[in-house]
């Protein structure tokens, strides 16, 4: 182990390296296969940090906020309304509370009823949103409160949707995680493919190379420092490509929301550049192993 780590610091003088094929097949199959497994791998990175961001973010803002929902007789719905107003501005842990126009109440419904919702005729809660502070409040003391002063007046704490929402967004990180283990193994598989096609096809000159008193250490380490420059290159260049193809994505605005801020932000577009550096070392162990292996074949 030692002694490939020294081969691979060390230059080549006496030019051993040239036993693997600088250019060929084996050459184009390692770099392509480390460039596009690490333009692959940046998106992947891309998926599991921003579904992170997102469920951070889901949790922090439906947990501070709750809504109250009132129905109601409609000769009593303006009283409950004020008494729940009455009931929330004395409630500790409440920022903020409003009630909800009937044009945002419009706006709501008009994925499922299509524009001009006629609010006014259809028996449509009455919605008052409130705004915690950093304490927060105590819903179920709050909802026994509502239940006795305003009968009609249920407390929803978006739990029912949050922990879906979250857990959801918590699954989606975890298969980008699982993609990048997937396409370590898929980049290791093909550069052993690879290394062991070369020393397959350089059999022949192993043999000649252990008639003159090279040993296998040697000629291993010939076979790692190439591959594992190989595999560095490729990666480098895929993680360049992945980089620019995350950066002309378009912003959350221009994408109407759909791509819920895919891509890196501030230090996080530091962490692509560690994929060489895992490619050169998933190169090294993938081609010391095949070597070694090969070379104990190979008499």
């Amino acid at each position: 182990m030692a002694a490939l780590w020294r081969g691979l610091s060390r230059p080549d003088p006496t030019g051993i390296d040239r036993v693997v094929p600088p250019t060929g097949f084996t050459a184009q199959l390692t770099v392509f296969a480390a460039a596009a497994m690490a333009f692959l791998a940046v998106f992947a990175l891309a998926l599991a940090l921003a579904t992170g961001r997102l469920a951070e973010r889901w949790s922090s803002e439906l947990a501070q906020t709750v809504t109250v929902r009132i129905s109601a007789p409609p000769d009593q719905i303006e009283q409950q309304v004020a008494t729940v107003m009455q009931v929330l501005q004395t409630t500790p842990g409440i920022a903020e509370s409003r009630q909800i126009p009937d044009a945002d109440v419009e706006k709501l419904l008009e994925p499922w009823f299509g524009p001009d919702v006629p609010v006014e005729v259809l028996p449509i809660p009455r919605l008052i949103e409130v705004t915690e502070t950093g304490d927060g409040i105590d819903a179920d003391a709050l909802r026994l409160r509502l239940q006795g002063e305003a009968p009609g007046a249920i407390l929803d704490d978006h739990t029912r949707w949050r922990e879906p929402l979250v857990r959801a967004a918590s699954r989606l990180r975890l298969l980008g995680l699982f993609s990048l283990v997937l396409i370590a193994a898929a980049s290791a598989a093909m550069i052993t493919l690879a290394a062991k096609a070369a020393l397959a096809a350089n059999g022949q000159v192993i043999r000649v190379l252990r008639l003159i008193g090279s040993r296998d250490i040697t000629i291993a380490t010939a076979f790692v420092r190439r591959f594992t420059q190989r595999a560095a290159l490729g990666a480098l260049l895929g993680s360049v490509l992945g980089m620019v193809a995350i950066w002309a994505l378009p912003t959350v605005d221009e994408a109407g929301g759909f791509l819920t801020g895919l891509g890196f932000q501030g230090w996080g577009w530091l962490w692509p550049l560690l994929i060489p550096l895992v490619a050169a070392a998933i190169g090294f162990w993938a081609t010391r192993s095949a070597a070694l292996r090969m070379l104990r074949e190979v008499r």
